[in-house]
């Protein structure tokens, strides 16, 4: 297996370097703009974006109910994946 070599000197044996602290810190959160959902974390680094009702959109655009959903099971994500 060969690494970037950026790793280099970070590399010992096979193992791959450790992984940084978190860098988007829970709890994550959902804002609202005139045409969108904006998902946050707790620092206020904007994760996604998510559109509705844009007629500008080349597929069908997704509906305001829609699009709060889809943002607001984003914001779920660190609690769906913290390790038991």
């Amino acid at each position: 297996m060969t690494f970037p070599p950026q790793w280099n000197n970070k590399i010992e044996g096979n193992a791959l370097p450790a992984m940084p602290s978190r860098r988007f810190p829970p709890p994550w959160s959902v804002e609202e703009g005139e045409t969108y959902f904006v998902a946050e974390d707790n620092d206020g680094q904007q994760l996604a974006y998510v559109h509705f009702d844009d007629p500008r959109a080349a597929a069908k655009p997704l509906t305001r109910d829609e699009a709060r959903l889809i943002a607001a099971n984003i914001a779920k994500l660190p609690g769906l994946l913290r390790k038991p």
